[in-house]
């Protein structure tokens, strides 16, 4: 029952999180479309659409946080966690397509044709605003991601938290462009709204690179950095452990899976044998929490 009761509100917690982040995307994406048409800035255009798949994988989000955090059935033996990294996956995919359009429609501008940039007072509210909930919700999300240990909520963590800084250069470009309008004089500061757009790009471009990398680390298994030999280590101090091997890691969502092999005196009585698995997955539920853990006892010899 006491599980049951977590489970309940470990998913309510990501979930609150994740919805979070779905208003603000929404409310930011708007805001940042309407300012980006009346100005005609490319770098508040870009990060309209940067906001605009913000919203798309903030949906996915919440509809991933929701459907890892079913229970294992017939067809799912090791649960739902799996979604949680698909999410991400096709998050990077989004960020890596924004990323090609914002860098060609900036050549396009740098090279081939002029759009004059209207730089009002509104384009500086717009992403001010803009910094101040990524800032707020990044925080709601890495708190989330730490409490509940989920990838997906990290991911847009991450990914919240890099928006910050493509604001800070996009309100960079458009300073650059006011004093070029100044200035006549300073007439290549015109093509700092071009410029700021790339850089945004860039940032995002980074971001999805080490998202991308992330996920199908995920994906395909591999195990957690220091894991395997700390669950040998803690193991082995069992007594009644002749040895640990075999150690097998798999993290599904927020949960991972550890199955090891132990040799233990093939002359203990079962329940004997039992209590001791029992004592070690209580040990290793100590040191990784909300782990599933199979323990596989073999028969030994003492002194060999």
């Amino acid at each position: 029952m006491a599980e049951k009761q977590m489970i309940i509100k470990r998913e309510r917690g990501k979930m609150m999180a994740a919805l979070s982040s779905v208003v603000a995307a929404v409310l930011l994406t708007v805001m940042k479309i309407v300012v980006g048409v009346l100005t005609g800035s490319l770098g508040i255009l870009a990060e309209a659409a940067h906001s605009g798949l913000d919203l798309v994988a903030a949906i996915m989000t919440l509809f991933a946080v929701k459907i890892s955090d079913r229970p294992a059935d017939k067809e799912h033996l090791y649960g739902h966690g799996k979604v949680e990294n698909l999410s991400a996956l096709f998050e990077t995919l989004l960020l890596f397509g924004t990323c090609v359009w914002i860098i060609y429609e900036a050549v396009q501008r740098l090279f081939f044709k002029a759009v004059a940039v209207e730089v009002n007072i509104w384009a500086f509210i717009v992403m001010g605003i803009s910094i101040i909930v990524d800032v707020s919700r990044s925080r709601i999300l890495y708190r989330a991601a730490r409490k509940y240990k989920s990838q997906a909520l990290e991911a847009d963590a991450l990914h919240f938290s890099t928006d910050i800084w493509s604001s800070a250069v996009v309100i960079l470009g458009l300073i650059f462009v006011k004093l070029g309008t100044m200035f006549p004089k300073l007439i290549l500061f015109e093509y700092a709204d071009a410029i700021a757009a790339v850089a945004v790009a860039i940032i995002v471009v980074f971001v999805s690179i080490r998202l991308g990398m992330r996920t199908v680390q995920s994906l395909i298994d591999v195990a957690p950095e220091g894991i395997k030999e700390r669950i040998t280590e803690e193991v082995e101090k069992v007594t009644g452990v002749m040895d640990c091997h075999n150690v097998r890691l798999r993290r599904s969502g927020s949960r991972l899976f550890i199955d090891i092999h132990i040799i233990v005196d093939g002359s203990k009585p079962l329940h004997e044998v039992h209590a001791l698995t029992d004592e070690i997955e209580k040990r290793i539920e100590e040191k990784i929490p909300d782990s599933d853990i199979t323990v596989h006892p073999e028969p030994g010899t003492p002194g060999n």
